[in-house]
């Protein structure tokens, strides 16, 4: 289901949903970040996606976490919460969900690297070579929020 991200937008169409979500920053032995290159939009993300009835917030980052780039993790920490009403994604069939989104620190714990079905590329960065990367800026506000040691951040 491809969308449109939209912060700070004064065009941005007008949200009709508000659904929990987790993303994860996984950090390895190395300091390296793990990210993929999403789908729907060609950007660089954090793993991450809606919470499901009957999970945890952390269930959520550590399935999508899976879900989506192969790797196994346990959750360790918090990043900060997310939750700016001027950040909105529009999708395809209608929905405009304004992001509500909590963003844990994890670290990994076994799997393979893998692309998904909403992956085109999935890999490991230091946190100085993701300043080049496109993404969209609410996931630069998280990798930044996590270099900065701000956490956990309330925005």
């Amino acid at each position: 289901m491809p969308r449109r991200d939209y912060e700070g937008d004064p065009n941005a169409p007008l949200a009709n949903s508000l659904v929990p979500a987790a993303s994860a920053i996984v950090v390895d032995d190395d300091g390296r970040v793990l990210l993929q290159r999403r789908t729907d939009n060609g950007a660089w993300a954090l793993p991450g996606g809606k919470m499901e009835l009957g999970e945890s917030i952390g269930d959520c980052a550590v399935r999508e976490t899976l879900e989506e780039t192969g790797i196994e993790v346990e959750v360790v920490g918090i990043v900060g919460t997310y939750t700016n009403p001027g950040h909105v994604f529009a999708y395809d069939d209608g929905e405009v969900r304004q992001e509500f989104s909590i963003c844990l620190l994890a670290h990994p714990t076994g799997g393979n690297l893998r692309r998904s079905d909403e992956s085109l590329e999935v890999g490991w960065f230091t946190p100085e070579a993701t300043d080049d990367l496109p993404m969209v800026p609410s996931i630069r506000k998280r990798i930044n929020d996590w270099r900065a040691s701000r956490g956990p951040v309330v925005r």
